[in-house]
C-alpha cells in the first residue's frame, strides 16, 4: 500500500459441478496461499461455489443452502487473515434468485453485488434461473448469518488507503454498451473486479484482451478479471480460465488459458489518480452509490509488475519499428508544414557529427521529400572550434555528402579568439564562457546564414537535455524550429539507429559511427585527439534521466517513489547511491533551468512529454525545489 501500490490476484479454482463443499476448500486453499504472496484483493470466477455449469439445479434448494453453507466456511477461514475476497454464488430474495459477487474480509461479508445483464441469447439461457439486479436499491439483508448489504451500486472503500475504491460487474456486464463500471468509476471506484464465466470460442480470447485493456483505459482504473476454468461441464461449453489484471490500459498479467491458478500483480492506484486528476474532462459524480467501509493492514508491497528502463522506446521490436517511423514521419511533418507556412525553400542545420543533429539532418531530409524540394536546399554547416575532434568532423562531412545536402565549413576559432580579446576572456581559463561564448557563436553563424539564404535554423536540442537545461542559453538553446523538442536522448538513439537499418553503404556505416560515438558538445579541447568532454559522465547516465523525467513530469511521482521504482527496474545496473546521486542532481537542474524553457522555440509533439510552455508543460522559472531537493536527499 506505501507509495499507491495494492498488490492483487485473479484466481481460477479447479472446481467441481455442485459440489460447494469442494469448491468452497479450493477457494480457501488458493486465498490462503495468495496470503503468503502478500496479495491484499483476490478475485474468483462467476458462481465458483456452485460452478457456473449447474443448469436447473440453480433452482434446487439444497445447492442453494449447499453454497450458503460454503461461503458460510469462507467466511470463518477469512478471518485468519487481511485479504479481500470476491467470490461468486447465487443468491435467493424475495422469491427471485441472483447471480451475485460477496466481498468477504477478515470474517464479514461486507456485501452482495447482483449481475445486472443477464445474457438469454446463443449458448446462455441464464434468464431460466437468474433475475436482473437492475435498479435494486442496497438494502440490508441476512446472509450466512450475518447483516449485509445487498443491491447495485455499491463501493467498497479502504479508510486507511482512500485511493482504494472497489466497484464490481460480473461477465456481460462488461460486454455491453454501458457497463455498471463506467457508472461507478464515475462515482470514485479506482478498481474493477469481474467475476466471469466465459466460455471460449475461436478467436473471443484475443477480443477478450483488447476489451479488457480499452476497457481499464477508457475508465482509467485497475481491472481484475477472473474467469471459470477447469471442472466446469463440458457438455456443451468449454471453459479456459482465461484470467488478466489490466491498469489503465496495460495488461499486467494474463494467465495462460486451460490452466487453473492464480495471477498476481501490483496496482499503482496513485498514478491512476494522478491521471484522473490531470485529465479534467475525468467524469466525477458524487451521488447514487453506497460506500461501505473497510480497512487493511498498512505494509510495503513488494513489487513484481515491470518498469522498463526505458518508459518512451517501445520494448518489442516490431512497435518499436513502427513507432519510430511515426515519429520520425510526424516530426517531419510539423517541419514541413511549418516551411510551407513560411515559404522556406531553405534549411540551416548546424551538423556536428553528434546524435541530436544527426537526427535532426534526418528529419529535415524527410521533410524536403514530403514536399518535393530539392535536398541541396539543406545548408549543414559543420563549425569546427577547440573540441572538435577528426571523428565527428569525419561523420558530419559524410552524412552531409550522403543525404545530398549542401555542406558549408565555417572554423569559428578566430571569431571566437576575437570575442575571447574583447571580453577578457583568457583562453586558458576553461570555464563555463570559454565553453558558451562558443555555442553562441554558432548559432550567430547559424542564424545569420540563414537569413542570407531565406531559409530557417532547425533546432537540434532534444527533450532531455531541455529537462537538464544541458544547452547554452541564446546558443543551442536557439533556433526557428526545434525538431527535436520532444524526443529524449534514449529515444534519438533509436531513432538514429531506425534510419541506419533503412540505409545502405556509406551512410549506413555513419550513422552506425554516431551512434557509437560518446556524447558530447565537445567545447573543451580534446585529448590525444579524442573527446574529452563527455556529457554522461557530467551530468550523469542519460537512461537514468530520461527514467525520472517520465515519473515526475508524466506521472507526477514523488521522489521517494521515483527512487523505489529506480531500484527495482535498474537492479544490477546501478547502485542505491548512484541512482540518488543522479535523481538529485535531476531535480537540482530541472527546478534551476525553467527559465531556458519558458522561451523554447516552437517545435513538434509526438509523445505523451513536452516542456513546451505553450503545451503540456507551465511552470515558474523561479519556482522552488526544497520540497522535492529535501526529500531525494534524505531518502
Amino acid at each position: 500500500m506505501k507509495d499507491g501500490f495494492l498488490k492483487v490476484a485473479a484466481a481460477t479454482p479447479k472446481v467441481r459441478v455442485a459440489d460447494c463443499d469442494y469448491n468452497a476448500s479450493r477457494i480457501i486453499s488458493m486465498t490462503e496461499e495468495a496470503a503468503e504472496n502478500g496479495t491484499a484483493l483476490i478475485v474468483f470466477p462467476e458462481l465458483c461455489i456452485t460452478a457456473y455449469t449447474c443448469g436447473d439445479l440453480f433452482l434446487q434448494d439444497t445447492l442453494l443452502k449447499g453454497a450458503e453453507n460454503a461461503l458460510s466456511r469462507i467466511l470463518k477461514a477469512s478471518s485468519y487473515h487481511s485479504v479481500i475476497m470476491v467470490v461468486g454464488l447465487p443468491f435467493r430474495f424475495k422469491g427471485a434468485l441472483y447471480n451475485v459477487a460477496a466481498f468477504v474480509h477478515k470474517g464479514k461479508l461486507l456485501g452482495l453485488v447482483p449481475k445486472i445483464n443477464i445474457p438469454n441469447y446463443s449458448e446462455f439461457y441464464e434468464a431460466r434461473h437468474f433475475t436482473s439486479g437492475k435498479d435494486i436499491k442496497p438494502i440490508n439483508v441476512t446472509f450466512c448469518g450475518q447483516q449485509t448489504v445487498f443491491g447495485e451500486n455499491l463501493l467498497f472503500k479502504c479508510v486507511n488507503f482512500p485511493e482504494l475504491v472497489i466497484g464490481c460487474e460480473i461477465c456481460e456486464d462488461l460486454w455491453v454498451t454501458c457497463p455498471p463500471s463506467v457508472n461507478l468509476v464515475s462515482q470514485g471506484a479506482t478498481v474493477i473486479v469481474n467475476l466471469s464465466a466465459s466460455d471460449e470460442t475461436i478467436g473471443k480470447a484475443e477480443y477478450r484482451k483488447q476489451l479488457i485493456s480499452s476497457h481499464s483505459a477508457r475508465l482509467l482504473c485497475g481491472y481484475i478479471y477472473a474467469n471459470a476454468g477447469k471442472g466446469e461441464s463440458t457438455q456443451d461449453l468449454i471453459f479456459s480460465g482465461h484470467d488478466f489484471i489490466a491498469e489503465n490500459g496495460a495488461i499486467l498479467a494474463e494467465s495462460k488459458r486451460f490452466t487453473t491458478g492464480i495471477i498476481y500483480s501490483e496496482f499503482d492506484l496513485s498514478r491512476l489518480m494522478h491521471e484522473r486528476r490531470r485529465m479534467n474532462t475525468f467524469n466525477n459524480e458524487l451521488n447514487n452509490c453506497t460506500e461501505i467501509e473497510f480497512e487493511l493492514p498498512t505494509r510495503d508491497t513488494r513489487l513484481t509488475r515491470n518498469f522498463e528502463q526505458t518508459p518512451f522506446v517501445p520494448k518489442n521490436k516490431d512497435e518499436l519499428d513502427s513507432r519510430c517511423e511515426e515519429i520520425i514521419t510526424m516530426q517531419a511533418t510539423g517541419l514541413a508544414t511549418r516551411m510551407q507556412h513560411t515559404r522556406c525553400k531553405t534549411a540551416v542545420i548546424g551538423l556536428s557529427g553528434g546524435l541530436d543533429s544527426t537526427l535532426a539532418l534526418i528529419v529535415t531530409v524527410h521533410a524536403f521529400d514530403m514536399l518535393g524540394i530539392d535536398r541541396k536546399g539543406i545548408h549543414a554547416v559543420t563549425m569546427p572550434c577547440f573540441g572538435t575532434t577528426t571523428r565527428t568532423k569525419s561523420n558530419a562531412l559524410r552524412l552531409a555528402e550522403c543525404y545530398g545536402a549542401t555542406l558549408h565549413t565555417v572554423d569559428i576559432k578566430a571569431s571566437v579568439n576575437q570575442h575571447f580579446k574583447d571580453i577578457g576572456q583568457s583562453w586558458d581559463n576553461h570555464d563555463v564562457t570559454f565553453e558558451n561564448a562558443q555555442a553562441r557563436t554558432r548559432t550567430l553563424v547559424l542564424m545569420d546564414l540563414a537569413n542570407k539564404m531565406g531559409g530557417m535554423v532547425i533546432g537540434t536540442g532534444d527533450l532531455s537535455e531541455l529537462a537538464l537545461g544541458w544547452a547554452t542559453y541564446n546558443g543551442d538553446h536557439m533556433s526557428m524550429y526545434g525538431v527535436n523538442a520532444s524526443i529524449p536522448k534514449t529515444l534519438v538513439r533509436y531513432l538514429t539507429a531506425y534510419e541506419a537499418s533503412k540505409v545502405q553503404g556509406e551512410l549506413q556505416k555513419t550513422l552506425q559511427d554516431v551512434l557509437d560515438t560518446p556524447v558530447s558538445p565537445e567545447l573543451l579541447p580534446p585529448k590525444d585527439g579524442e573527446i574529452s568532454q563527455k556529457t554522461e559522465e557530467l551530468v550523469g547516465p542519460y537512461e537514468l534521466h530520461d527514467f525520472f523525467l517520465y515519473y515526475m513530469v508524466r506521472l507526477g511521482f514523488s521522489p521517494r517513489k521515483i527512487f523505489r521504482i529506480a531500484r527495482h527496474a535498474f537492479n544490477g545496473v546501478y547502485d542505491d547511491e548512484t541512482i540518488k546521486k543522479w535523481l538529485v542532481t535531476f531535480i537540482r537542474r530541472f527546478f534551476m533551468q525553467q527559465f531556458k524553457r519558458s522561451c523554447l522555440p516552437d517545435g513538434p509533439k509526438v509523445g505523451s512529454v513536452t516542456l513546451s510552455p505553450r503545451g503540456d508543460w507551465r511552470m515558474p522559472s523561479d519556482a522552488v525545489s526544497e520540497l522535492w531537493l529535501s526529500e531525494a536527499e534524505n531518502l
